[in-house]
């Protein structure tokens, strides 16, 4: 697999970003869900593409990385990939194929994501089970990062205390329904979610890693605020770059991928 990276002298406009990665896919291990971003695709007949070529206007290019990965299903494909926490670019060699999801859903009959793409040999567009394990939506690189929750002091006994957040080592990245997108969109989603749990993924910069939180915001913790933790937001709250960049995939697996998928938001992620 290529894991050789280098520095990018700019972005492009159009990326997919990476937002959920399933076990034992073709994508487990190789993509890093919330900070990688596809830029590109290549396959083994020399074809190199930049996604915003692979539409008219760009605004498509989940449709035409669908249908490269479809054709070449089996073979190896190579995704240019940006990851936005060390800023480097990488290229991902990967093989397309629904055998890992077949073999899943023999096991244990688990609900799998699905590609609803068509294709010549889906012409009705019939789901099928992803060919890389990965849900993506499309977006601008450059706005990388931007909008994440910086976790400051805890409160005792706090809901923030109780969900194990770790006061200014945590930054809040997306939740169940995907990423969010101005400062705010977090407390709304508090204010949502009063007395009911609510899914955060949260990346620690100490140990770096992303792991999945429950929490549960109430105005009967005893203290101040429904969650009981300040929360920063801005230039000044960015998740800091890795001092050396990552020589291999973290060892934990990212996050369990049982995730409420039925708090999606339908219009900006996809499976493939």
């Amino acid at each position: 697999m290529g894991q050789s990276s280098s520095l990018p002298t700019s972005l492009p406009s159009i990326a997919l970003h990476c937002l959920r990665v399933v076990d034992s896919s073709p994508a487990d291990g190789l993509v890093e869900p919330y900070f990688d971003y596809v830029i590109g695709i290549s396959t083994e007949q020399g074809n190199n593409q930049d996604l915003a070529s692979l539409s008219e206007d760009g605004t498509n290019s989940l449709v035409g990385l669908s249908k490269v990965v479809e054709e070449n299903e089996g073979r190896l494909v190579g995704l240019r990939v940006y990851n936005a926490k060390s800023q480097r670019i990488r290229d991902v060699h990967i093989t397309p194929s629904r055998a890992w999801a077949e073999a899943l859903l023999l096991a244990n009959g688990d609900s799998l994501p699905t590609s609803s793409s068509t294709s010549s040999s889906n012409p009705t567009g019939t789901p099928k089970p992803s060919l890389l394990g990965l849900s993506l939506r499309v977006c601008n690189p450059a706005n990388a990062l931007e909008s994440v929750y910086h976790v400051l002091d805890v409160l005792e006994g706090s809901p923030a205390e109780m969900a194990g957040l770790v006061p200014w080592g945590d930054y809040v990245l997306a939740w169940s329904g995907g990423p969010l997108h101005s400062e705010n969109d977090f407390y709304n989603l508090i204010e949502a979610h009063v007395d009911k749990p609510l899914r955060l993924f949260v990346y620690n910069s100490d140990l770096d890693n992303l792991r999945e939180v429950i929490l549960y915001p109430t105005r009967q913790w005893g203290g101040e605020g429904l969650i009981g933790c300040g929360i920063g937001y801005g230039l000044l709250h960015r998740i800091p770059r890795p001092s050396t960049p990552p020589t291999a995939p973290p060892l934990d697996g990212y996050f369990d991928q049982s995730a409420n998928a039925q708090n999606r938001q339908p219009e900006q992620i996809a499976s493939q």
